[in-house]
């Protein structure tokens, strides 16, 4: 498949992942409002006193422009869009596990302007401890809703409403159904279904148990590849990082 694109204007975007490239460039990922996520050489980006690699960097809201003929365009422009997302402790690990999820799961060339948006929020709530983690469960929820794989989480596999009250056994390609007492299934709480649902943060239990349903829900995508954020985390723990208890690497 063949791609045209060359903006005439500075477009609102936030790198990803990069990576040096020859001797001088940088390969990087950027996610961006108007052409999704991005595949682009930042030519002679790690030379010179006035290197783009200083702002070429997680979490920096970013203006980009660029040339595009195929899967990988060249960067033609960069600038700062405003002063960088401030992320401390667990927070940056948290910012790396949304960014690893976009580079996994997004298609390149595929905008997605509202997740874009949810990307952005999340940022800015991940350095309130309050705030943190129901927001990853927001983010993932809005990301398989864009990928097409979006939970069903306000009615039963069958058509019934769901009842805040009622454990559910939640079958993943197919939706919550009733769960007999016996049964080992992955369980859920309507009031964490109707959460999800709502974006309202519900109680403790019920975020727990929205985790694990998320994290099963992207496992089905993801693969058996590990995720390289969740290793990330580990080593800070390791080296003295004292993560929250609701951390979202927390097994």
């Amino acid at each position: 498949m063949s791609f045209t694109a060359a903006p005439s204007t500075l477009q609102h975007a936030y790198l990803l992942h990069r990576r040096p490239y020859r001797e001088t460039s940088l390969l990087i990922e950027a996610f961006t409002a108007s052409a999704g996520r991005i595949a682009l050489i930042a030519k002679g980006a790690r030379a010179g006193r006035k290197s783009s690699a200083a702002l070429l960097q997680p979490f920096q809201p970013l203006l980009l422009s660029w040339s595009l003929r195929g899967e990988v365009g060249t960067l033609t422009s960069v600038e700062p869009r405003e002063q960088s997302v401030a992320l401390n402790g667990t927070a940056i690990f948290s910012g790396f596990y949304l960014n690893e999820l976009l580079v996994r799961l997004l298609a390149r060339h595929d905008p997605h302007p509202e997740l874009f948006e949810r990307y952005e929020s999340t940022l800015r709530l991940l350095g309130d401890t309050s705030l943190a983690e129901w927001s990853l469960r927001l983010f993932e929820r809005d990301l398989l809703d864009n990928l097409g794989y979006g939970l069903l989480l306000e009615q039963t596999a069958a058509g019934q409403p769901i009842q805040p009250h009622i454990n559910y056994c939640y079958h993943l390609e197919h939706g919550p159904a009733a769960a007999g007492e016996l049964e080992r299934c992955l369980r859920v709480s309507g009031t964490a279904l109707l959460a999800l649902a709502s974006g309202e943060m519900p109680c403790e239990q019920a975020r727990r148990e929205a985790k694990r349903l998320m994290r099963a829900a992207l496992g089905l995508y993801l693969g058996n590849k590990p995720l390289q954020s969740r290793e990330l985390f580990s080593q800070g723990l390791a080296a003295g990082l004292h993560p929250t208890a609701d951390s979202n690497f927390e097994e």
